[in-house]
């Protein structure tokens, strides 16, 4: 019967909980949320302080408006550097023309060899303005045109820096990771909420449903299956037996886990750790009626098809150790 039918008397509903830790610091202004009230995902648990995150928030406003100011300055100058190259064009295509004119009039002996040198130096002076303005419109450009994703880089930077100070802004909100309820509320309004060191300010329960795991010496191994009855015991409720099933066997366990760290492991301490073996069970009568904490401890019996003739025995027992939950000596 013992490994046929396997029993436990290590077996817990066991439930996940979230931390709460604000994503920004600052001090509590208020506490939009009442301990053990079941509230919806999203919903407001507390507020922090948001005057300090709303100046970061203008501050960057103003710093990007001035950088945007910027960037059109930067296209003015392109603008206006352009010109520039325009003007140094004519003014070069005009000295030179009046220089071709002088080379002429020389060869004819019009002009003297100065004046074809004072208008050759004036030609070449033009020619260099334009080299100068072709310069400074070229820097104009990458000046302006220098961008992340087609965008001016300063704007790009304050941009991003605005963003994060509205994402700081946002949680000074803090609100429900899901649907579900706060335990043991301690949190009061002027209190210091920090996110550095990770201190959580309370424990979120989340609304979803508590699996039970018994916990079965290994000889059982080979009766433990997913499919297989099984029944519950609850010390919380004596007397009573209800029915369940086996959904799965959890592969692990915890006693053979190694990580990685600074020393050898293999100690004889650790071997001696047997360990058991994880089992979900899943309670197929309705328990809603009797209103139990959730992270109740249990015992739990699982019936194999293997000499289905002698369950009777574990059921038997099961039955006698509900009864015995009526005794307790510790008042």
């Amino acid at each position: 019967m013992n490994y046929n039918h396997p029993y436990s008397n290590v077996a817990r509903e066991f439930y996940v909980t979230t931390p709460i830790v604000p994503a920004v610091a600052g001090i509590v202004t208020s506490v939009e949320v009442e301990a053990n009230t079941l509230i919806d995902k999203g919903a407001v648990l507390f507020r922090i302080d948001p005057k300090p995150y709303e100046s970061v928030v203008r501050q960057k406003q103003a710093l990007l408006a001035g950088s945007s100011q910027n960037v059109k300055e930067l296209e003015s100058a392109v603008a206006a550097a352009r010109a520039r190259v325009v003007e140094a064009a004519a003014n070069r295509d005009r000295s030179e023309g009046v220089f071709r004119r002088y080379e002429k009039g020389f060869a004819s002996g019009a002009f003297s060899e100065v004046d074809l040198d004072n208008r050759r130096q004036l030609f070449l002076a033009d020619q260099a303005a334009v080299e100068r303005a072709n310069a400074d419109l070229e820097r104009a450009q990458l000046a302006f045109e220098s961008s992340i994703d087609g965008e001016n880089p300063d704007v790009a930077r304050l941009q991003a820096e605005l963003e994060q100070a509205r994402y700081d802004l946002e949680r000074t909100v803090v609100r429900a990771p899901t649907s579900g309820y706060v335990s043991q509320l301690m949190l009061r309004p002027g209190m210091m909420a920090a996110n550095l060191p990770l201190r959580p300010v309370m424990v979120f329960i989340h609304d979803e449903q508590t699996p039970l795991i018994a916990a079965f010496r290994q000889n059982s191994g080979l009766r433990l299956r997913a499919g297989y009855d099984a029944e519950i015991v609850y010390p919380s409720i004596p007397g009573r037996v209800f029915r369940g099933e086996v959904t799965r066997v959890l592969p692990n366990l915890a006693e053979g886990q190694l990580q990685t760290g600074g020393a050898l492991i293999g100690t004889t301490e650790a071997f001696r750790q047997a360990g058991r073996i994880p089992v979900v069970i899943e309670i197929t009568d309705d328990m809603s009626e009797f209103g139990l904490p959730i992270g109740s401890q249990a015992q739990v019996a699982v019936y194999s098809d293997r000499f289905s003739h002698v369950a009777i025995m574990r059921k038997i027992l099961l039955r006698m150790s509900s009864w015995q939950n009526y005794l307790y000596l510790d008042h």
